[in-house]
Protein backbone atom coordinates (compact mmCIF):
# COMPACT_ATOMS: atom_id res chain seq x y z
CA UNK A 1 0.00 0.00 0.00
CA UNK A 2 3.01 2.37 0.63
CA UNK A 3 4.85 1.76 -2.23
CA UNK A 4 1.40 2.26 -4.65
CA UNK A 5 0.96 5.37 -2.84
CA UNK A 6 4.60 6.69 -3.32
CA UNK A 7 3.97 6.01 -6.88
CA UNK A 8 1.07 7.48 -6.88
CA UNK A 9 2.43 10.91 -5.59
CA UNK A 10 5.57 10.92 -8.03
CA UNK A 11 3.10 9.90 -11.02
CA UNK A 12 1.61 13.01 -9.95
CA UNK A 13 4.92 15.15 -9.24
CA UNK A 14 5.39 14.10 -13.27
CA UNK A 15 2.56 15.02 -14.31
CA UNK A 16 2.67 18.51 -12.85
CA UNK A 17 5.97 19.16 -14.47
CA UNK A 18 4.86 17.59 -17.52
CA UNK A 19 1.45 20.24 -17.58
CA UNK A 20 3.90 23.43 -16.58
CA UNK A 21 6.62 22.64 -19.16
CA UNK A 22 4.24 22.35 -22.25
CA UNK A 23 3.28 26.17 -21.48
CA UNK A 24 4.77 28.68 -23.52
CA UNK A 25 8.00 29.81 -20.83
CA UNK A 26 5.52 33.48 -20.53
CA UNK A 27 2.61 31.63 -19.72
CA UNK A 28 3.85 29.27 -16.95
CA UNK A 29 2.80 29.75 -13.53
CA UNK A 30 4.22 26.74 -11.23
CA UNK A 31 0.74 26.19 -9.76
CA UNK A 32 -2.20 24.70 -10.61
CA UNK A 33 -4.24 20.96 -10.12
CA UNK A 34 -3.38 18.00 -12.36
CA UNK A 35 -6.13 16.43 -13.85
CA UNK A 36 -8.22 19.44 -12.62
CA UNK A 37 -8.53 17.62 -8.93
CA UNK A 38 -5.00 17.57 -7.19
CA UNK A 39 -3.42 20.76 -6.33
CA UNK A 40 0.43 21.27 -6.94
CA UNK A 41 2.22 24.39 -6.22
CA UNK A 42 6.08 24.65 -7.07
CA UNK A 43 6.76 28.74 -5.96
CA UNK A 44 8.65 29.30 -2.81
CA UNK A 45 6.13 29.27 0.34
CA UNK A 46 5.51 32.32 1.75
CA UNK A 47 4.28 33.51 5.39
CA UNK A 48 0.73 34.17 4.26
CA UNK A 49 0.61 30.79 2.16
CA UNK A 50 1.16 28.71 5.07
CA UNK A 51 -1.13 30.32 7.25
CA UNK A 52 -3.52 30.68 4.75
CA UNK A 53 -2.98 26.13 3.96
CA UNK A 54 -2.40 25.79 8.08
CA UNK A 55 -4.26 28.43 10.42
CA UNK A 56 -6.69 29.74 8.53
CA UNK A 57 -10.42 31.17 10.22
CA UNK A 58 -11.93 32.30 7.68
CA UNK A 59 -11.89 29.15 5.28
CA UNK A 60 -14.37 26.26 5.33
CA UNK A 61 -12.33 23.89 3.92
CA UNK A 62 -10.90 21.15 6.12
CA UNK A 63 -8.29 20.43 2.94
CA UNK A 64 -6.62 23.14 1.64
CA UNK A 65 -4.27 23.45 -1.15
CA UNK A 66 -0.45 22.97 -0.06
CA UNK A 67 1.62 25.77 0.33
CA UNK A 68 4.25 23.96 -1.57
CA UNK A 69 4.57 20.21 -2.84
CA UNK A 70 1.75 18.21 -4.19
CA UNK A 71 -1.72 18.05 -2.51
CA UNK A 72 -3.23 18.93 0.16
CA UNK A 73 -2.61 20.39 3.55
CA UNK A 74 -5.23 20.53 6.54
CA UNK A 75 -6.53 23.61 8.22
CA UNK A 76 -5.99 23.04 11.52
CA UNK A 77 -8.07 25.82 12.58
CA UNK A 78 -11.45 24.16 10.93
CA UNK A 79 -10.34 20.83 12.67
CA UNK A 80 -10.14 22.34 15.88
CA UNK A 81 -13.64 23.64 14.98
CA UNK A 82 -14.75 20.10 13.98
CA UNK A 83 -13.40 18.49 17.27
CA UNK A 84 -14.58 20.94 19.50
CA UNK A 85 -18.33 20.71 18.19
CA UNK A 86 -17.96 17.14 18.04
CA UNK A 87 -17.04 17.26 21.60
CA UNK A 88 -19.37 19.33 22.85
CA UNK A 89 -22.58 17.51 21.02
CA UNK A 90 -21.44 14.13 22.60
CA UNK A 91 -20.53 15.49 26.09
CA UNK A 92 -22.20 19.19 26.28
CA UNK A 93 -21.15 22.68 26.84
CA UNK A 94 -17.47 22.55 27.82
CA UNK A 95 -16.78 24.25 31.64
CA UNK A 96 -14.62 27.06 31.99
CA UNK A 97 -10.86 26.27 32.65
CA UNK A 98 -9.93 26.10 36.17
CA UNK A 99 -8.04 28.81 36.94
CA UNK A 100 -11.25 31.14 35.73
CA UNK A 101 -13.41 29.04 38.14
CA UNK A 102 -10.99 30.13 40.60
CA UNK A 103 -10.72 33.38 39.84
CA UNK A 104 -14.66 33.94 40.16
CA UNK A 105 -15.05 31.74 43.18
CA UNK A 106 -11.81 34.02 45.24
CA UNK A 107 -12.91 37.68 43.40
CA UNK A 108 -16.22 37.79 45.39
CA UNK A 109 -14.83 40.26 47.97
CA UNK A 110 -16.57 38.91 50.92
CA UNK A 111 -15.43 38.35 54.04
CA UNK A 112 -15.84 34.22 53.90
CA UNK A 113 -13.49 33.99 51.10
CA UNK A 114 -10.65 35.30 53.21
CA UNK A 115 -8.52 32.84 54.59
CA UNK A 116 -8.18 32.06 58.19
CA UNK A 117 -4.37 33.30 58.21
CA UNK A 118 -6.04 36.84 57.34
CA UNK A 119 -8.44 36.61 59.87
CA UNK A 120 -6.67 35.75 62.74
CA UNK A 121 -3.98 38.19 61.98
CA UNK A 122 -6.53 41.22 62.23
CA UNK A 123 -7.50 40.16 65.73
Amino acid sequence: MRRLAKIAGFGLFIAAITQEMSKPEAERTWNGKVLGLVPYDFRPPTWKRLEEAYWNPEDPRLFTDRPFGIGWAINFYRARQLLQDSFEALMGPVAPPAYKRWEARTSGGSSSASSPSKKASSE
